[in-house]
Formats: structure tokens, sequence, C-alpha cells
């Protein structure tokens, strides 16, 4: 059943399956609109943005003109091949839409639409009218022979091709047509310079897509009892994953709001620090041990192109590795649902988030775990992080929610210094590389010692988000998951279920209470974090309330839109907001699937962040 939800938006956030070819992705809604493309790159400038304005803002709609159809979107099984369904009085219709995988540098992307009619006769309706740089560019569209060619001043020019006569009407190419049952037509959209956009016959490259993908699918080693979501998740993230750079993007788009009509709107289209250790495992738990190496690689060359400087290493970075993202409102796009500023790139990669070095030190200890071994050069430049963190962790600074407000001390900043410099010890000694043991072990101990001290409120008898206060955050519950305290010590229960009293609703975890953050001055609520509501339940898992933890596992899954994708919130009623698909919550999925699962079959668990 599609998921719905009244919005002021033409096609909620949920309603969309993704495709894409590993250098770029597309969003397909329900209706056969494809209404999100950024172009040849994912984080290269929209050329269909109708999700974040209206359709003139760009859109590829395909659909037949039946308006009560029974309407559905499902993957083929083990793939990323996307078919959206109309199902009539009059007959039976489809889209498949897919990307063929960009695996030569030099190929542009192309999105390939294949319509059939399988039962009935039907009045089909096409609109292709991508319009250029964020839809802030002067498109034109021009008749090619049999084609039709979309350019604008100083862009590259775009080409749809087709299997029906195109005619032009304003910027766009659109076509009317009828198609009987057992009749079928090709679409496809890319580069005006490529000769493979060209209408005709495009079935090797159809099977060749189809057999990559079940491939590499049938690589991971998940056989559990929620095998179908977690592969789901996988081949969502190996979506998000650049075939080129090894980088991973948290989410395939920017602008989607975390409240609807509010400004809290940010590009997604990078690849986090934080991420990192959340990667690497889930991915060598899944058995891509080639994904989780790429990426660990390119977080090498981010820490080059920081010239290896801890206090220069930055919380996100371009997917391609280089630092500058520059943030940019776009004034003239109205946003999803009226939420404005839509924004492009994102300040937060200018600010002081301790955390990152701990993120960051645990990935390289799980790829030590259970990939290769690291290199001279590179243990001088974690001994010289290290040293960077025994220095500098008693400070304030954003946080993992990148406040924009005044920096504080908070408790998760706190905890993943103390993950840096433990991973760093156990790395040393498993490898016997060298190590300043006694000033490490002791900047280690302190740590701990503050987050006792300062960290846990002896009224209120839990830990608190912050030094001396009252506040509680979810990123608390990362503090079993990286092992800093037991999952059963009664003092962790007593915070966790303070968190539950606070912060949970049916499941569902808030982040934070605004009222209770003043390090977060913008106005307006936000959703429940989707991570977060994951992390929650492995939490219960580890805490032994495992008949909690599975009912609360199957709600989650239940809020997944119907094809199994997740963005970064929920509202109130389960619905999705935020940017979309994310990466960290089908990272934290995989992760509360495994652990959970191995506990019901009544095994340890496996070592994990």
């Amino acid at each position: 059943m599609t998921q719905r939800r009244k919005t002021d938006a033409a096609r909620p956030i949920g309603d969309h399956g993704i495709i894409g070819d590993l250098r770029t992705c597309a969003l397909v809604a329900v209706d056969g609109t494809i209404d999100y493309f950024c172009w040849p790159d994912l984080d290269s400038p929209s050329i269909f943005t109708a999700l974040l304005d209206s359709d003139a803002a760009g859109i590829f709609s395909l659909a037949p003109r039946w308006p009560d159809a029974r309407r559905q979107q499902l993957y083929l099984p083990d793939t990323n091949i996307l078919q959206t369904r109309w199902l009539d009085d009059a007959g039976v219709a489809e889209v498949t839409d897919y990307m063929p995988i960009c695996d030569d540098p030099h190929q542009t992307p192309r999105i390939i639409r294949r319509l059939a009619v399988l039962q009935g006769e039907a009045n089909f309706e096409l609109r292709c009218g991508p319009v250029h740089d964020y839809a802030r560019a002067a498109t034109r569209a021009a008749r090619h022979g049999d084609a039709v060619d979309f350019s604008a001043p100083g862009q590259p020019v775009l080409r749809l091709a087709a299997g029906v006569p195109l005619h032009v009407e304003g910027h766009a190419a659109v076509a009317r047509f009828v198609l009987k049952s057992g009749e079928s037509l090709e679409f496809v959209f890319g580069s005006a310079e490529d000769e493979r956009v060209a209408a005709g016959d495009n079935l090797a490259c159809f099977t060749a897509t189809l057999q990559y993908w079940r491939n590499w699918c049938a690589a991971g080693n998940y056989k559990g009892r929620w095998r179908e979501m977690v592969n789901r998740s996988a081949l969502a993230l190996k979506l998000l994953t650049s075939l080129r750079h090894g980088s991973i993007a948290a989410a395939a788009t920017f602008g989607l709001p975390e409240h609807l009509g509010g400004e809290r709107n940010w590009d997604y289209r990078a690849s986090w620090i934080r991420d990192a250790s959340f990667s690497v495992y889930a991915l060598m738990r899944l058995g891509y041990t080639g994904e989780a190496t790429s990426f660990i690689k390119w977080v090498a060359r981010c820490l080059e192109h920081s010239q290896y400087q801890p206090d220069k290493l930055q919380v996100m970075y371009r997917l391609d590795s280089e630092t500058d993202l520059p943030e940019e409102d776009l004034p003239h796009l109205s946003g999803y649902a009226g939420s404005r500023p839509v924004r492009i790139g994102n300040l937060a990669y200018r600010q002081v988030q301790l955390d990152i070095y701990g993120e960051l030190m645990d990935a390289v200890y799980l790829a030590n775990k259970y990939g290769e071994a690291i290199s001279h050069r590179g243990w001088e430049h974690i001994t010289k992080m290290i040293d960077h963190v025994c220095e500098n962790w008693n400070q304030a600074d954003a946080g993992i929610w990148e406040m924009r407000g005044e920096p504080r001390h908070f408790l998760h900043s706190r905890l993943m210094c103390w993950v840096a410099i433990d991973r760093a010890l156990r790395l040393a000694a498993k490898r016997s590389l060298p190590m300043p043991y006694a000033r490490w072990d002791q900047a280690r101990t302190a740590i701990r010692e503050d987050i006792w001290t300062h960290f846990w409120n002896k009224d209120l008898g839990h830990f608190t988000a912050t030094r001396h206060g009252r506040d509680l955050d979810a990123s608390m519950l990362l503090m079993p998951l990286f092992r800093f305290v037991g999952a059963t010590d009664p003092d962790w229960l007593a915070t966790l279920d303070a968190i539950k009293h606070s912060l949970v609703q049916d499941g569902l975890v808030r982040r934070y209470n605004n009222a209770d953050t003043p390090s977060d001055p913008l106005p307006g609520d936000e959703g429940a974090f989707a991570a977060c509501s994951f992390w929650y339940v492995e939490c219960l898992a580890r805490a032994d309330r495992l008949e909690e933890a599975h009912f609360e596992f199957e709600k989650l899954l239940s809020y997944a839109n119907p094809l199994g994708l997740y963005a970064e919130e929920f509202d109130r009623r389960g619905y999705a907001l935020g940017n979309t698909p994310q990466a960290l919550t089908h990272l934290a999925l995989i992760s509360a699937a495994f652990f959970l699962e191995r506990k019901l079959n009544g095994g340890e668990p496996l070592w994990q962040p």
C-alpha cells in the first residue's frame, strides 16, 4: 500500500523510489514522475527539481491517462531497477526505470525508461522538461532529428530520445500516444554528446544492469529473518556510494525539510566522517569488504586534503574528498511544502565537532580488525591525531547535531574522544605499533572520569547530554554501542529509561527536546530521527529487553516506504521527513537487525561499534 500523507507538496517524500548508476541518483515518484535528478554527479546542480518547487522547476513525467488507477512501485528482486505500475479497469501498465552502471569515469549517466502495457489499452502522456543549474538557467528545448535537445548558456546539452514522435511545448519535450496490450516503448535521457542516448533496443543494457545488481546482492551474507529489508538497505547504501571515489553520500538529496514549512533544510550530498565507523562495520558485516576498503581509502584522501593536520580535519567532505562546501540559499525555489530557504552546500563543514576523531578511529580499528593492516605512515598520522585529541578533548564544540548556536560541552563529543584514544590503544596493542602508552592511557582515564563526574546528574539519577546539565539527547544511546558503559549497567538502564520517557513516542526517537537545547537557535520543531530509533532498538536488545526490542523493530520496519526506503526523520504519524534515502538510517537498521537476530537466536553478538 502506497504511503500517503497530506502536505502542500505535489508528491510526498515517502512516495518515491530511487535509481542510480554509482555516480548519481534520481527520484521517481509513484505517479511515474522523475522530480529530482542531479547530473552528471550526485553533487552536481539539479536538472529536475520539481520536488523542491513546482513542475516548472523540471520534471520527466510518464503515465497513462487513468486518473483512478491504483499505483504502486516495486523493485525487481535484488536490484535497484524500479517498476512503477498502474492497475485500472481499462488495463495494466508499467514503466521500468533504471540507470546503467557508470563504471567508466568518462561516461555520463543515462536514464532508461521502458514503458509497457500488459493488459488493455491506454493513452499516455510524456513530458520531459529539465531546467539546468537548480532551475536557475534559461533552458530551451529544440528538435534534433527524432530527439529533443535541452540547452542553456554555459550548461551541458541534454537529450531525450524516444520511440515515438516528440514535439516541443515551451521548454519541454512532449508526446501523446496510445499503446495496446503487449506493446512497449523505450525512452533514453542523457548527454547530447553520448551516442548511446538513442531510441532503440536496450535489452542487452537492461540485462547487464539486472545482472550487476543481482551479482552484487548475492555477495551479501545476511540470511536472517529480515533479509529483504537488510538487502534493500544495502542496495540503498550502494546507490549512495561513488564507484569512482569510494565515498558514501549521507543522502541523495538536498533541501528536504526536517519540519514542514520551516527552515531546517540542509544539503546532504556530501560524505560525513561521522558515518565512517557505521559504514565500515555494516559493509564488512554484510560481506562487502571491497566497499568498506574503498571508503577507508576515501577517508585517507580526506586526511591528505586536510594536510594531515588534526585541527583541520573536517566534519564532512565533498564526494571527491575535496574540502570546500560553501553554503548558498536558492531563493527562487519555493521549497518542499513551502519549506524555505532551500540550501545547497553545508556551512557545518567549518564547525568544530570533536566526536569525529572517535568515529574515524573506530573505523580504522574495524578496518584493521577485519581487513587490511594499517601502513607505517598511516599509523604516524593516527598517532598525531590521537595526540591532538589528548590535548583538546576538554573543549566546547558544535556537537553531533551540528548546532548553530554557541558551542557547549556535549557528552557525545566526550564519549567519542574516549573512543578515539581507546581504539588507538587497542589497535597499537593488537598490531604491536609504537605509542606513548602512559600519556594516552592517562587521557583516556581522564575523559572517563570527566564523563562520570560532570555528565552524571545525581539528583536526576541518569547521564545528561551536556556538562552539569539536565537535558537528554538520543546520541547518548551510543554509549553502550561504543562500549563505554555496560548495556545492563544500572546507571545506563536508568539513562535509557529517562530517554524513553522524554524522547521516545511509540518507538520513534527524537534527537532532543528543542526547548531544553539552547545551542539550537533555529525556529521550528523537527521530526523523530530515524537512525536514533534503530539505535534505541539495539540498546533495548543489548539490555536483554528482547521482546520490547523485537516489537519496536517491527514497528520501525512498518514505517519504511513501500519500497523499504527511509528518509532522515519521521513525523508524528510515521511519515517521511528530511533528505532521502538517508545512509545513516539504513546503516543503523542493518546494525540493529544483525544484533537482534543473534540475540533472538540465542547466540552471542559479535563485537561491533
